[in-house]
């Protein structure tokens, strides 16, 4: 188990609908102002990161969105330590562009800005907006070159590449960030293509919610792959959190959420990210077996399991936190007031658990060399 404390990301709200396709109640908004008193609240709670979202067309319920740099920047803007995640799209977004405005906002915000690589999963996004659609692996394949492009814009003067999809000839940004040697990136997906590239290219990998067994098969497999290849990278995985003072308080909010199940965006929803998941060669890409209970929430996050009360959810947060996981990335049903139970009753519990866990774990070891 890692000696460092795991850390927490919120999902920011900045897509209309919240975190969940159903019709119940959410007291969660997508505004302005919604969204700066939740990124201080956040903070407050211990929160490490917000991650904001990108969508170019509505759907899904999801009918609104800010687009995620500018909204990133105002969340920073408004904050003093939490940092922000932008969702970036290869494609619309030229790594040069996304170069510059990273670099300038982490110049203006202290340098806490990172970027989250999205490769794409929405056919009829890139469609909409007149973006070609490349094959599965060769999305990954332009995200890498993506990425290698931008960590070289922000790590190098006369900077040249030459990659099947970008080209830079004798470049040089200045000034470069605050950061070094370069703002975190983070990616996502499931597939043996999304694992392959974090082991290569990627400072943070997110996956899908899942299982405690089949996160550390993921883990394991991305830890390998990146030993091989002289990298490291760190693991977040999605979670939906439904913390409450009972168990059975809880399990009430997840089935209700389930039984509004906005059914008609579920379903459609459902067609196209499994088509996307399915895409990958091997067919295990996100969502690819993912049940209509599961795409309820988008990213599969009840399979995780952080349903229940504080100790319930502290208890397999450090369970995760065992098999390798750095990062836990929260969605919530009414953010706000989730966020701040979250910090004053599950997260004290996890700093609790970690302590004993890594008291337990010096003890054996100190056990160990004596008997050496």
């Amino acid at each position: 188990m890692s000696r460092e404390n795991i850390k927490f990301a919120y999902w920011v709200p900045n897509v209309s609908g919240g975190l969940v396709v159903s019709k119940i109640e959410q007291r969660t908004s997508w505004d302005i102002d919604y969204n700066r008193k939740l990124a201080q609240i956040a903070e407050k709670a211990g929160f490490d990161y917000a991650l904001s979202q990108i969508r170019f067309t509505a759907g899904y319920g999801a009918e609104y969105q800010h687009e995620s740099v500018a909204i990133s920047h105002a969340l920073l803007a408004a904050t003093e330590k939490l940092r922000v995640i932008a969702a970036i799209l290869p494609g619309p977004w030229h790594p040069a562009v996304l170069a510059k405005q990273i670099a300038t906002i982490d110049h203006l915000t202290g340098g806490r800005v990172a970027v989250n690589i999205v490769s794409g999963w929405f056919r009829g996004e890139f469609h909409g907006i007149g973006e070609p659609w490349l094959e599965h692996d060769e999305r990954y394949r332009r995200s890498q070159e993506f990425i290698e492009v931008i960590k070289g814009i922000w790590t190098q003067d006369n900077f040249s590449y030459r990659g099947d999809f970008y080209r830079f000839h004798d470049y040089t940004l200045k000034p470069k960030p605050l950061q070094q040697p370069h703002p975190e990136i983070f990616q996502g997906g499931s597939s043996r293509a999304a694992r392959d590239m974090a082991a290569r290219v990627s400072d943070w990998y997110f996956t899908n919610g899942n299982s405690v067994d089949g996160i550390k098969a993921q883990v394991d497999d991305i830890r390998a792959k990146a030993a091989a290849n002289g990298h490291e990278v760190k693991i977040g995985v999605n979670a939906f959190i439904i913390a409450r003072d009972t168990e059975e308080e809880a399990r009430a909010v997840l089935q209700e959420i389930i039984d509004k199940a906005d059914s008609e965006a579920v379903n459609a929803f459902g067609d196209a990210v499994k088509q996307a998941g399915k895409a990958s060669p091997e067919g295990e890409g996100n969502w690819a077996k993912s049940t209509f209970e599961d795409l309820v929430q988008y990213n599969d996050g009840f399979k995780t399991n952080l349903i229940g009360t504080p100790r319930q959810i502290a208890e397999r947060i450090v369970a995760l936190k065992a098999v390798g996981v750095d990062l836990v990335l929260g969605g919530f049903l009414h953010f706000q007031e989730e966020v701040a139970y979250f910090g004053e009753k599950v997260l004290p519990l996890v700093r609790e658990l970690e302590a004993k866990a890594q008291t337990a774990s010096g003890e054996r070891e100190e056990a160990t060399e004596a008997l050496a």
